[in-house]
């Protein structure tokens, strides 16, 4: 039996084909020397590399090396490979098995295989390849809440009921979540990394503790208290913010299932089972099913699908630099409440669940004119479930809209009527979200209709930005707002 070469993102049963199977597996620190990545994002990868090594044991050989091919000449037998999750990765793996005996495999841990995703976008020839006619096609393929041929209860989408205001209270009252223990593996990843530090490895953000489940046990305790506490109140408040409670409902599951740690599936039965036997809401269940096995696997195969270079798409011609209190993740670099929060929260936990991803980080990016690669590559660092697959096309698609339309209809830009109606951080902060000028003008408010206007032309054509743009005829003060901001006029 060939050795499973394993990348850090491989670490689940699903990526053997027997439980006994010799493994292989590399921790390159290239990869940290090459950008600087998130001080936990590094820690909770090698974290989990190391104990799934701990796990397997005797049938794994674990290397420590500068570089994969460093790793690899040291192993002189014949090897397969999962399909790794990057473009990069994937042209290396075939580079290597031209030159050794390395079999190549289909890639596991998603829903849909790329071959049957690839027969429902060409039947459409590539085109209206709309997330919710996939997630049709998967909840019918998968038979997943269906009765028949019929959704059940006979709605596929309960998006109505999952967009509630935050609540008027600091939290949702909900338990803590689930969290991990740190344990000798831990203190040792933590020696490494610092002793990195000391070499010139430069992170960003704060360390530990380690706040995401790095092995297949602990997933599976983070899966089971997500259905109990958590999934019932879930879809409520998906779309919601609030200051003191940077978890809410989440399930916190993201890090571990791109890990590899769980299956997709796994997730959605159990939360399946949990609204079959009465302890979650519908709603609620297919809101966590549609984010699992619709947007999640949406999201993996445009990225392959799409191209290569669809990660250089600048539609928009953003050419802005991020700036450096940005890149750094210093939330004192901005005075808008909103947006410090954001920064804040992925500062010290390398996370934020999507709406401040969406529509208060990427939302920002958006009308300031930054550049999406730069955008898509810090997301990609910075997030503790960040991949490249997870952020080519979330950033450059949907968040940045720099692909002319193709993945999103229209660009997710909002003003901040919007952050005030659906977060709790507008009531502290020093700009008042209903001014666009002034010294108490909202970057946000004047940002939105800057946006606009700097697009117009191209906005009007589009359906469903015709009566927002249309709105600029309505500023009385247009003229001196584009004056008073040259930088985004």
């Amino acid at each position: 039996m060939r050795r499973r070469w394993l990348f850090g993102d491989q670490l689940g049963p699903a990526f053997l084909d027997v439980p006994d199977q010799p493994v292989l597996m590399i921790e390159s620190h290239d990869v940290l020397r090459r950008r600087p990545f998130h001080r936990q994002k590094a820690h909770l990868v090698l974290s989990a590399m190391r104990h799934r090594a701990a796990e397997l044991g005797d049938q794994v050989t674990y290397l420590i090396t500068d570089s994969y091919r460093e790793g690899l000449a040291q192993v002189d037998e014949p090897l397969s490979v999962c399909q790794p999750t990057s473009w990069a990765a994937l042209h290396f793996v075939d580079r290597l098995a031209a030159e050794r005996d390395l079999e190549r495999l289909p890639a596991r841990g998603y829903a849909t295989p790329r071959a049957d995703f690839t027969t429902w976008a060409d039947a459409r020839g590539g085109k209206r390849l709309l997330m919710e006619d996939f997630y049709r096609d998967s909840r019918r393929r998968l038979d997943v809440m269906m009765e028949g041929a019929e959704p059940l209860t006979g709605r596929w989408n309960y998006d109505a009921e999952n967009r509630e205001r935050p609540p008027r209270t600091a939290t949702l009252s909900l338990p803590e979540p689930w969290w991990p223990v740190e344990d000798e593996i831990d203190a040792e990843v933590r020696d490494d990394l610092d002793r990195l530090e000391r070499e010139g490895v430069h992170f960003v953000g704060e360390d530990g503790p380690r706040t995401f489940a790095a092995s297949r046990a602990e997933s599976l305790a983070a899966l089971a208290d997500f259905i109990t506490h958590r999934l019932p109140t879930f879809g409520r408040y998906e779309d919601a913010t609030l200051r003191e409670d940077r978890w809410m409902a989440h399930s916190l599951l993201s890090a571990p299932l791109n890990l590899g740690l769980l299956d997709p599936m796994e997730e959605v039965d159990a939360a399946v089972e949990a609204y079959r036997a009465g302890d979650a809401p519908i709603a609620s269940v297919e809101g966590f099913v549609r984010q699992v096995i619709g947007w999640r696997d949406y999201i993996w195969h445009l990225y392959w699908y799409l191209g290569e270079d669809y990660r250089d798409r600048n539609e928009l011609e953003a050419v802005r630099d991020l700036p450096e209190w940005f890149v750094e993740l210093d939330p004192s670099g901005t005075d808008a409440a909103c947006l410090s929060w954001a920064l804040t929260s992925v500062r010290e936990s390398g996370w934020a669940h999507h709406i401040p991803r969406l529509m208060i980080l990427g939302n920002y990016a958006l009308q300031q004119g930054w550049n999406p690669q730069q955008l898509t590559d810090w997301f990609h660092r910075s997030f503790v479930d960040g991949y490249d697959w997870v952020m080519v096309p979330n950033v450059v698609g949907m968040s940045q809209h720099a692909d002319g339309g193709v993945l999103a209809t229209k660009p997710y830009a909002g003003g901040g009527n919007y952050i005030n109606t659906m977060t709790d951080l507008c009531g502290t902060c020093v700009y008042d979200p209903k001014l666009r000028r002034g010294e108490k003008a909202c970057p946000f408010t004047a940002g939105y209709w800057l946006f606009l206007n700097r697009h117009r032309e191209r906005f009007a054509q589009n359906f469903r930005m015709g009566q927002m743009v249309r709105g600029l005829d309505r500023l009385s003060d247009l003229d001196e707002l584009v004056a008073e901001n040259p930088d985004l006029a």
